[in-house]
């Protein structure tokens, strides 16, 4: 598959994918530098050769929201859910986002770093080669900090390319939960460093009901651009708050989750050319009926972007694939508007859209060999992995393979 136009798809042109079949690509200094047909490729002159014949290649996977780094874990909560206990009263007994904030804050640099490893080399092997980490498990200046800094940290040294967001409104802290615009004082201060330190590229808010109001977002965000940041936001989650009207009023790279925005937020997203990025796997976590309106963005001509919102609280998966899945069964998605949701239109959420996402000469060669014979495939067979190989800027990271007669699966990075 690769595009020969620039932006993100939106449209009918979600539901539109090229597709070359007996072809064959060139990659010098990881980037596309020929496509072909397998009879050509037969006359190149290469180091090394892959034979992909009967395998699907695609552009590497793109995961747009994530929040990567964070210490503890909430398995303990499960039953307590399924008991109806309420989340407010679940915090009450020192759970939910404030149980992850104290678990990231007494964790050390060096664990959170080997915890978000681990992480990001299972979404390796689920075919993703860039990410976007979000911080906003500190809720205070130091911890914060920690958070972007490991995810730099990961961006040197791990195949897969990291895009930092500071998220530090994520959630008001007891402290400050009588004064919510103290708090969001104390995280503009974080913003000159965080810029000086090129800890992160985009700043976001939560705004909902309960956490961060309209004004308070608009205000935030706003310094936040001043600071020189792109931004993005949480919107609407749960209600129409108009989220996704800020969103587009601040010229927003994305707003995210989008289950509760009105049509008249659809409307001016997709006159903003916001992307709306979409989390299906949040709302089947949580046990929820209703969904994001993706058909309607897409009708309204929102371009579309999908990610597995990976967080310890509402959705604890790195599996991409899965959420292909979600997107075609519950968001009624086809096939290839979900491919194009998870490689260009992800690029593009991420600022990255001008280098990868596509597969086309001089982008980024990130590419993925799949264990099927078409795209179809990868959302219609959920719950298992089905990559074989994943190729990160020409070079080879991440092998499906066996040893004593069990799957096995390791990384490397030249």
């Amino acid at each position: 598959m690769d595009y020969g136009e620039s932006g993100p798809r939106k449209g009918k042109a979600m539901d539109q994918l090229v597709i070359h079949e007996n072809a064959a690509l060139a990659i010098v200094e990881g980037v596309v530098a020929k496509i072909g047909s397998h009879v050509e490729a037969a006359e190149w002159t290469a180091k090394t050769r892959v034979d992909c014949e009967g395998k699907l290649v695609t552009p590497g996977l793109i995961d747009p929201h994530t929040h990567l780094v964070f210490g503890g874990s909430r398995e303990h909560e499960m039953s307590l859910k399924q008991k109806g206990v309420p989340y407010l009263e679940i915090l009450k007994q020192g759970g939910g986002i404030l149980s992850t904030v104290k678990a990231t804050r007494n964790a050390s640099e060096e664990e959170l770093y080997q915890k978000s490893t681990f992480h990001l080399t299972r979404m390796l092997a689920f075919g993703v080669t860039t990410v976007e980490a979000k911080s906003g498990y500190g809720l205070e200046k130091e911890t914060e900090l920690k958070q972007l800094r490991v995810a730099n940290k990961l961006n040197d040294n791990h195949p897969v390319d990291l895009v930092s967001t500071f998220l530090g409104a994520h959630a008001v802290p007891e402290e400050y939960k009588n004064n919510p615009e103290k708090f969001l004082d104390v995280m503009e201060s974080l913003l000159d460093e965080i810029k000086s330190e090129n800890l992160a590229q985009f700043v976001d808010i939560f705004c909902e009901t309960g956490v961060f109001s309209i004004e308070q977002s608009r205000h935030f965000l706003k310094k936040a651009k001043a600071k020189g940041f792109h931004v993005k936001i949480h919107a609407d989650e749960i209600d129409p708050l108009g989220g996704a009207e800020l969103a587009a009023e601040l010229d927003a790279i994305s707003a995210e989750h989008l289950v509760g925005t009105s049509e008249e937020g659809i409307k001016k997203l997709a006159d903003a050319k916001v992307i709306a990025c979409l989390l299906p796997g949040t709302c089947f976590y949580l046990g929820k009926s209703s969904y994001a309106k993706a058909r309607k963005m897409i009708e309204e001509g929102v371009a579309v972007t999908l990610a597995t919102d990976f967080n310890p609280g509402s959705c604890p998966t790195e599996n991409l694939q899965l959420i292909m899945t979600f997107a075609a069964i519950q968001l009624k998605m086809t096939a290839k508007e979900i491919w194009n949701a998870v490689t260009v239109n992800a690029a593009h959420a991420i600022g990255l859209g001008d280098e990868r996402g596509i597969i086309a000469p001089l982008k980024q060669a990130d590419l993925v060999l799949w264990n099927a014979t078409n795209y179809e495939y990868i959302p219609y067979h959920f719950g298992v992995n089905h990559v074989q190989t994943v190729i990160k800027k020409g070079e080879i990271v991440y092998e499906e393979g066996e040893q004593n007669g069990e799957s096995t699966l390791s990384y490397t990075r030249s």
